[in-house]
């Protein structure tokens, strides 16, 4: 293969400017994400069994910080981005736009987008109304 045409179709180790294989990085990255908060949640939740009721009531209280709402809206996005982008794999399985992958990638991130953004309004309403400091009780 010529080298123009390796630059053409994108093909070779350290060429990373292809949207396919950031999507490609960006669904493992989620994909660990969404693995940790499992064990993360499972933990919490199963803390229950070991101690008081105040003390997952405290764990509670915390979570509720404006802090531990961006995180679930960072969870949110790990889990729209790969559901999507699973979504758009199993099309490609199945031989559904292929030819026209990254219209497909738009349009599942577009959704995405979208959801998020319905998500960041609610969580960013509920910091909002729920603490006077805002977004400035963060530390």
């Amino acid at each position: 293969m010529s080298p123009v045409d390796a630059a053409a179709t994108n093909v070779g180790a350290g060429n990373w400017k292809g949207l396919g294989m950031w999507a490609w990085l960006l669904f493992r990255i989620a994909g660990i994400v969404l693995v940790l908060y499992l064990f993360a949640h499972i933990g919490v939740i199963s803390s229950a069994r070991w101690s008081s009721r105040h003390t997952l009531n405290s764990a509670f209280t915390l979570f509720d910080h404006p802090l531990f709402v961006l995180l679930d809206l960072l969870l949110v996005w790990a889990v729209l981005f790969h559901a999507l982008n699973g979504v758009r794999i199993l099309l490609m399985d199945f031989g559904l736009g292929i030819h026209r992958h990254k219209a497909v990638f738009v349009v599942c991130m577009a959704v995405a987008v979208v959801s998020l953004g319905f998500f960041a309004l609610k969580a960013f309403s509920y910091i909002a109304a729920h603490h006077a400091g805002g977004l400035g009780g963060l530390i």
